[in-house]
């Protein structure tokens, strides 16, 4: 179990690389779908000696909004968009995956200097827990398309999830579910506010939205 749970880090972390330098949406996309089924798949690993009904739910629905629900409004809102790159993001795609690599080494130094009191508990999940939380913002802050923005959320999102994942027992089922409920109607209300952008703008870039005048 110990070895799939650090395959499952590595790969939380590989797919953060990958979404900072992929200018792709629909591959972006897809790769947050695959880190959400991933970060689900976290409480049941971190707790596998003392799996409870709650830790089954928790686990459940996160695999399903972010792999299944999430996805699909997105990839549809996105066709509804008729976007497909993200063409010129405020920082280029290099520069972001040498960020990545900084933020990366900057997580796992915050993580080593954070006292860890659970018992059993992975060195490396903390650490993937702010490598998560860094990778969105930095999405949020430096992409034009509202809809990679929209990723940058989720991805930041997972990390926070993480967090959540490594106190499943201890925290309280309606608060994660509740957690889970609200990013749903986030991205539920962002993809209707794409859809109606695209479609009265013909376009997604944000940064065009501060020309408009009264």
């Amino acid at each position: 179990m110990l070895v799939l749970l650090d395959s499952v880090i590595v790969l939380v972390l590989v797919t953060d690389l990958l979404l900072l330098s992929s200018s792709r949406l629909n591959y972006c996309i897809r790769i947050v779908a695959f880190q959400g089924a991933l970060v689900g798949l976290l409480p049941l690993l971190l707790h596998f000696s003392e799996i409870a009904v709650q830790v089954l739910l928790i686990s459940l629905a996160g695999i399903v909004l972010k792999l299944l629900v999430f996805p699909w409004l997105l990839l549809r809102a996105m066709r509804g968009a008729d976007v497909r790159r993200e063409i010129e993001p405020y920082v280029g795609y290099s520069l972001s995956l040498l960020a990545g690599v900084g933020m990366l080494i900057v997580a796992f130094w915050i993580g080593s200097r954070l006292p860890l009191t659970i018992a059993g508990l992975q060195p490396s999940v903390i650490p993937m827990a702010f490598f998560n939380i860094f990778t969105g913002l930095f999405l949020l802050i430096s992409r034009r398309k509202a809809l990679t923005q929209v990723l940058g959320y989720l991805v930041m999102e997972n990390g926070i999830y993480i967090f959540g994942a490594v106190v499943v027992v201890e925290a309280p089922l309606m608060v994660e579910l509740g957690i889970l409920l609200d990013v749903f109607m986030l991205v539920f209300v962002l993809g209707i506010i794409l859809f109606h952008i695209s479609r009265d703008f013909d376009h997604l870039d944000i940064d065009r939205l501060s020309a408009l005048k009264d």
